[in-house]
């Protein structure tokens, strides 16, 4: 079948609604690097559109009728959407599951330390990552501390034009010859993904040895320049270290100990950008896999009357096997919707495991987009092209299709004759070569209930990178066939 290129098909009010889209997503993918943010952002814009809390209505006894629209919520970290349909929520749901973790760095829980007058953070990659692509760049840090009180602090530092970056170092070029002989995998060590905090001493501190010296006076001179006794007399020590605390305690009010209750990401800096002469791509952090979690939100949130009762799940740990209580794994979506039936007079049981199972789903993540410059790793017929609109893929897996959700004939004809009859670009897909390589997405996890489910999602470039390639095209397209599943499946 031939390749189409979706661009030469759009008229102008196509275009004019493509850029406005691209425009949010931008300014969504710019602001929200973390899981929560992510969520956080997502709700704040369903409780606009009128979704209220499932946990207060079940306080409240409150019966739920069609056209209610109700959000729950997994840690911060997880959300679904529900919009009642028409039909019994018996009949099944018609149902959207995207991931909005993203691969980064992790600051460990004890992370601080000084070498050589340098401060440093000592980190665990979260996901697959190519070391080296996360040196010399400039980094930003986001995330909550949340102290032993409770209380909760959030933390943003490198997105502002006025705030400082991190960036992890490289080994010179003129040192380098025996790393330049080493395996890509190998040429930068995880251990050595530690991020360059501070250089800076606190002034009177004397360093290193001090303590060992006897010369205590220095303590007693380093507090009277404004730094508390515990951090002066860890300044005899550790001076830039002593001077980050310092700066930590008067800028956020924590302590080093917090870290121990802390997650705190370090994602690249800086917004998204507009990528080509022409700005017909995207070029940004994290879409992987925010770039289908946005236009299923906004496909959720667009919404009239369904027939069917609407969900858009938005989970966390996808990454890393959708483990743990907010990842796709766990019963905090099957618990939901059993608290749904519940309040719309279907009392769970056998009824929600017959809805579960008459359920429609896209897993909306996205493709690796082919790229000519890595052609030999791709099958032509079978690859996904950035500007080829929404791409289904109906089994992804590794080599022999190991870890896969596989879609049947039937549920891909009943997807392509929706897609066809709302005038939605799409195309198919494998992930590359057939042993090549593989991965895999959260669709095998809900398809475990008997539903019908398929990945579907939006071609990129570079992908698990931290600048990713998209096309506004594809985002266009992906949100028109999100909405047109959910109003028709």
């Amino acid at each position: 079948m031939e390749h189409k290129n979706v661009w030469k098909a759009y008229q102008e009010a196509d275009l004019e609604a493509l850029e406005a889209l691209a425009k949010d997503y931008r300014e969504f993918i710019s602001s929200c690097k973390t899981e929560r943010e992510c969520a956080a952002f997502a709700l704040k814009k369903a409780q606009e559109s009128g979704y209220v809390s499932l946990e207060e209505a079940i306080r409240q006894g409150r019966s739920l009728h069609p056209g209610d629209k109700v959000w729950a919520h997994a840690q911060g970290k997880a959300l679904i959407l529900a919009h009642l349909g028409t039909q019994p929520l018996e009949k099944g749901f018609n149902i959207l599951g995207a991931h909005i973790d993203s691969p980064r760095l992790d600051i460990k829980q004890n992370p601080l330390y000084e070498a050589n007058d340098f401060a440093l953070l000592d980190t665990h990659y979260y996901g697959g990552i190519k070391h080296y692509q996360w040196v010399t760049i400039p980094l930003a840090i986001h995330g909550v501390v949340v102290k032993k009180s409770g209380e909760s602090v959030e933390v943003v530092v490198g997105e502002n034009p006025s705030d400082p970056v991190f960036c992890v170092t490289d080994l010179l070029i003129h040192l380098a010859a025996e790393q330049m002989e080493k395996s890509a995998k190998k040429a930068v060590e995880g251990e050595n993904l530690d991020v360059l905090a501070g250089s800076r001493p606190f002034p009177g501190a004397e360093g290193k040895g001090a303590e060992e010296s006897g010369e205590d006076d220095k303590a007693d001179e380093a507090e009277s320049q404004d730094l508390p006794k515990d951090l002066a007399k860890l300044a005899k020590k550790e001076p830039v270290k002593a001077m980050l605390l310092k700066l930590l305690r008067e800028t956020y009010g924590i302590e080093e100990e917090d870290f121990l209750s802390a997650e705190l990401e370090v994602v690249p800096a800086g917004p998204a950008r507009e990528c080509g002469f022409d700005r017909s791509m995207i070029l940004g952090y994290g879409q992987d896999d925010r770039v289908c979690a946005y236009p299923s939100l906004r496909a959720q949130l667009s919404l009239e009357q369904p027939s069917k009762t609407a969900l858009c799940i938005l989970v966390d740990k996808e990454e890393i096997g959708s483990v743990g209580a907010t990842g796709m794994a766990s019963r905090f979506f099957e618990n939901t919707i059993a608290e749904i039936m519940e309040l719309a007079g279907e009392p769970f049981g056998l009824a929600l495991r017959r809805g579960l199972a008459a359920s429609s789903m896209l897993s909306s993540d996205v493709s690796a987009g082919f790229d000519p410059l890595y052609a030999s790793v791709f099958e032509p017929k079978n690859a996904a092209y950035l500007g080829g609109g929404l791409v289904f893929n109906k089994y992804t897996g590794a080599r022999g299709k190991s870890g896969s959700n596989d879609a049947s004939a039937e549920y891909v004809a009943r997807i392509r004759a929706i897609m066809e009859e709302n005038n939605v670009a799409y195309h198919t897909s494998e992930l590359g070569r057939v042993d090549i390589g593989g991965g895999g997405t959260i669709a095998y996890i809900p398809a475990e209930y008997g539903m019908d489910v398929i990945d579907s999602g939006v071609a990129v470039l570079s992908m698990h990178s931290p600048w990713e390639v998209s096309s506004k095209a594809d985002i266009y397209e992906a949100y028109k066939g999100y909405r047109a599943f959910l109003q028709d499946a």
